[in-house]
């Protein structure tokens, strides 16, 4: 049986599910030695006992869910946690010896100055993270604050808060290796990796993804619904895709675009409206601080 290279638990609060349970949930995973095996953590699930227990289970690198250090802010997201609790579990992932750990930042928030949003980035360094991804606030439907739009991010703050986290960031010594996410050498996130690279892996729960060969699936949204289909012995999954090769080639380029490796100058078209938004230089276009504002915008120009 093939083993996994890299494991990541998330897309929710896997820090809520008793720490043993989650233990029991990675055994069951084949894994080769040098694996990466990721958690999300809200910072008030936190504790010794539950580093310890996820240590025990493979677990070496933890992604916290810290969103920002301003307690208005952390209102305005909906968060129950506090800036205090951020330093309690970072203390506890340090104590524990975790070799790597992540801060998850977002910026954008109804109310949030620029002034609060520097004085997150300064309280998370402080902290001394291995990797810190920072993500603008987007609106999804279906969610309370897509009913309401005076609390909707705008555009140009989220522009100069992006510029903010990248200097910030940058002069800390966390290189940018994607358009949200930086890290100290050796501590890039594998499993996000995959992804960009358009690996293959193979998504387990409700409305999870897989990719194999170029072929795409995905389970079932709704987790009564998913448990009933597991339950009764049939496939969770709810839709599938072929990629051909073309729609692969062009996924592929989507994708290099938002790292440093960027694409084939050829790729994109010699236009001066783009000209401010890459740097062409070895064969290779790759996007500056503001082309990566404007990254979808890019995107479309690819050939």
């Amino acid at each position: 049986m093939p083993q996994a290279t890299s494991v990541f638990v998330g897309g929710g609060t896997p820090s809520h599910v008793p720490a043993e349970w989650l233990a029991r949930v990675l055994g069951a995973i084949p894994r080769a030695s040098e694996a990466e095996v990721t958690v999300e953590c809200n910072p008030e699930d936190v504790d010794a006992a539950l580093l310890d227990t996820y240590l025990g289970a493979g677990v070496n690198r933890v992604s916290l869910g810290v969103q920002s250090m301003v307690p208005s802010t952390l209102a305005s997201l909906g968060r129950v946690h506090d800036p205090e609790a951020v330093h309690r579990a970072v203390g506890a992932l340090g104590e524990s010896g975790l070799p790597s750990f992540n801060l998850d930042l977002i910026y954008g928030a109804a109310g949030e100055s620029l002034d609060d949003w520097c004085h997150t980035l300064g309280e998370a360094l402080a902290l001394g993270p291995s990797h810190v991804s920072a993500y603008a606030l987007t609106i999804e439907a279906g969610t309370a604050l897509f009913d309401q739009p005076e609390r909707h991010p705008d555009d140009d703050d989220q522009a100069d808060k992006y510029v903010l986290a990248h200097e910030a960031l940058t002069a800390a010594g966390l290189a940018w290796y994607e358009i949200s996410n930086w890290a100290r050498p050796g501590h890039e996130c594998r499993q996000n990796q995959v992804y960009w690279r358009q690996g293959d892996y193979r998504g387990i729960g409700c409305a999870a993804h897989s990719h194999q060969r170029g072929r795409r699936w995905w389970n079932i949204r709704r987790v009564e619904r998913y448990i009933d289909a597991i339950e009764a012995g049939r496939s969770p999954t709810a839709g599938a895709e072929e990629l051909d090769e073309d729609t692969r080639r062009l996924e592929a380029l989507q994708l290099d675009l938002r790292t440093p490796l960027g694409v084939p100058a050829a790729a994109l078209p010699e236009d001066p409206a783009l000209e401010r938004l890459l740097v062409r230089s070895a064969g290779r276009a790759r996007l500056t601080v503001e082309g990566r504002l404007l990254a979808n915008e890019v995107s479309i120009r690819l050939r």
